[in-house]
This record gives C-alpha cells, structure tokens and sequence, in this order.
C-alpha cells in the first residue's frame, strides 16, 4: 500500500487513527470531574502536538539517521514562522502559500548553515548549529528590527496589523488565517453526556499535512538514500574510504531536516499569526532533542511520541496549583493534607520541569531506545510464548539458525 510494506502500513494506519480519533482519546474524563484536570482535547494543545510531532520527525531524519546532533533548528522553526506571517501580511491570511514560502525559505537557510556547519562533525557540528542559531535570534531580536527595515518587530513579535498591504485578501475572507474559507480557529463541540469534545478545523489540518511528512519520512527511512544515511552514523570513515562521499547525503538530510521545522513554524503561525524570536532560542532547539530522545532516536513514531510526551507535561502539570492539590486531598485530615501538598508542590506548576527532568532520566536509564522501547518490551510480556515444537526424532536434531 502506498509503496509500504505490511509493517509500516499498519503503522501508518495506526497514527491515522489516533490522530483523526484524538478529540476522543484525549478526553478521557468528564469535564466537571476532578479528573479533567488530565483531559488533553481543546484545539491548542492537540495543534502543539501535532505540530511539534512534525518538528520531531524531521528532526529524527538528521540526528536518527546520520547521528549528526543539531542544537540549532529552532532557528528554521523560527524562519518559517516570520516567512507566514510575512505572507500574511503581503499578500493574504491564506494558509496555503503562508506554509510553502516558509518551507522554501526554511529550505534554502538551512541549506546555508548545513554547508558551513558540516564541515565539521561531532561536538564541533553541534556548537556550529548551536552558534547559528543564537545568531539568528540575536538578528531577529535586535538586529533586523531596526526601524528602516523592521522585518522581525523585535521583543514584540511580528503580527498583522489593518494597514498591512495584503493586496489578495478580498472582502469576504475571514481576517484571520484560513483554508479555502475556513477558518483555523472553526470549531465544533460535541456534548456527549458529561463529556465535550471539541473538532478544530486547524487541527486538522496540521493532522493531515502530519500524516504525509510522516509517510514521507518512512519513505525516507526504507529508501537507499536512508540506508546511506545509516552508514554515515554506523562508519562515516569507513564509508568514505570505499570512495563514497558522505556530504552530499549528509547535507540533504540537513536541508531536508530544516524543511521540516520550517512546515512546523509556518504551521504555527497559521494557528497564531504572531511570530517571535523566542521560538529561535536554544532552548527550542534543546526541546526538539528532548522529544526525539525520549521517544526513541532513529525509530519512526519515537519523535511523535516523545513531543506529545514533553508537551502535555508542559501544558497539562503546569495548571495544577495548590488549590488543585487541596481540591484533591480534601479527603485527608488537614495536617496530612498540607503535607502531602507541601511534597508535591515542587513537582508542579512552575516546577514541571523539575518532573519532566525525572521522566527524562528514568527513561534514558531504564529505556535506552525511549517510549518505543518500553512499548516493545511490555508488547513482548504480553504475547504468548509459542508453543515448543514436539521432540525431534531420534537421531536427528534441529537445524542451527
């Protein structure tokens, strides 16, 4: 199917349908039990996985395949961002060029930075993305918001404003970015019972345009040039002494890399058409390596999972406050209570980092290949043990495999 084998399809299949189901899965709890504290369903958050699973993917082509480790590509996260908004405000609040000209652009910048920074490998490969990527935020910050030619607005952020050209935005389009008409932000809740659901029209379309870069990507993985790419992280030495040459592969994957935070920030800006140079921190960048390790490097649903991992964290344990902890634990005698609040205070709110740092350290400990790792090893308790074949007739054995 699709030029897929049966494995990949059916996990292809797989993601299809969580994706498409996720409004279901992700509010597993009423909306007015103590519980929905949990619930991942509104539009936001399911658009950040999304679109952080994208930037994960592309990443994981780079660093999964060839072992090169970037510490720079928020900086063509943030690139694609500025081009939408760009887009926005030239010509219209159209999603569809505001997306390609942010992967172009993220394209040709990353094809910049690749060819100087893979020069080098190792540490060295990854101070060079990590140098360039301060650069780019200090140009975006400071730099080119010069009042002559203020092409990024600096601390504030580039934004649409009324007096903005957009020479193709006719008088019955939505003023804020959309589809053919639809807006991003269209929603339709569903109420089932004690539960609400909620379908957004930008999510799914991240949804879609997620599904086909992660067909892309298994096409990539289980294509020639991937397994060039594998040998470039197994033995680039021992490659290049059969005479191959090693940096054109390794600087498409770059490029190829790029493009795909480039889709990733061009897609949040449709979400949000505001852009800032906080998304080209190297924090952003730190995040990405966050989410492809703890899903699983090299593996192809890993980075998925490792974004949503990190970004429920973040968004879900960031809400919970003392009020929440004592709306739980009203149950207990009060000196019990502010005790057990007292302990699970650091681990919450501003402190989910500190939780998120644990996780991490079990997982890269215990979990070695990530999530994906501890999904096959509970898969494998799981199945059944065969059953042992009946004794080989005498005098013969059983052939070595």
């Amino acid at each position: 199917m699709l030029g897929l084998n049966k494995k990949d399809t059916s996990l292809l299949i797989v993601v299809a349908i969580l994706t498409l189901l996720a409004p279901f899965i992700l509010n597993p709890f009423p909306t007015d039990s103590a519980m929905a504290q949990f619930n991942a369903g509104y539009p936001d958050l399911m658009q950040r996985f999304v679109i952080f699973g994208i930037f994960a993917i592309g990443f994981n082509i780079l660093f999964g395949l060839t072992g090169y480790l970037s510490f720079g590509h928020a900086a063509f996260l943030g690139v694609g961002s500025y081009s939408a908004v760009w887009m926005f405000k030239l010509l219209s609040y159209s999603v569809i060029p505001a997306i390609a000209l942010s992967v172009v652009v993220a394209g040709l910048f990353s094809l910049l930075i690749g060819f100087v920074s893979l020069r080098r490998s190792g540490i060295y490969f990854s101070i060079l993305t990590l140098a360039f990527a301060q650069m780019s935020f200090a140009l975006a910050y400071s730099v080119l918001s010069n009042p002559k030619f203020n092409l990024t607005n600096g601390e504030t952020g580039l934004q649409v404003y009324s007096d903005d050209p957009q020479i193709l935005q006719s008088a019955n389009a939505p003023d804020l970015p959309h589809l053919f008409g639809v807006p991003m932000r269209a929603t339709y809740t569903l109420d089932v019972g004690a539960w609400s659901f909620d379908f957004n029209a930008g999510y799914y379309m991240c949804a879609v345009i997620m599904m086909v870069v992660f067909y892309l990507a298994i096409r990539i993985f289980r294509s020639p040039f991937g397994m060039m790419l594998r040998a470039v992280k197994s033995n680039q030495q021992r490659m290049n002494y059969t005479g191959l040459n090693s940096k054109p592969y390794t600087l498409a994957a770059f490029v190829i890399s790029g493009m795909y935070a480039g889709l990733a920030g061009g897609l949040m800006a449709a979400m949000d058409p505001l852009a800032g140079a906080e998304r080209m921190q190297w924090t952003a960048s730190g995040e990405v390596v966050l989410m492809t390790i703890l899903g699983g490097s090299g593996t192809l649903i890993g980075p998925v999972l490792g974004a949503g991992f990190i970004k429920y964290f973040e968004n879900i344990f960031s809400k919970i406050n003392d009020n929440v902890l004592h709306s739980w634990f009203a149950f207990l005698p009060d000196g019990l209570e502010d005790a057990v609040v007292f302990v699970i205070h650091p681990f919450i709110g501003k402190g989910w980092h500190l939780t998120l740092g644990i996780l991490f350290m079990l997982v890269v400990i215990y979990l070695p290949g990530g999530l994906v790792e501890g999904g096959q090893r509970i898969l494998n308790r799981l199945k059944r043990k065969k059953p042992q074949t009946d004794e080989t007739k005498s005098g013969e054995s059983e052939p070595a495999e």
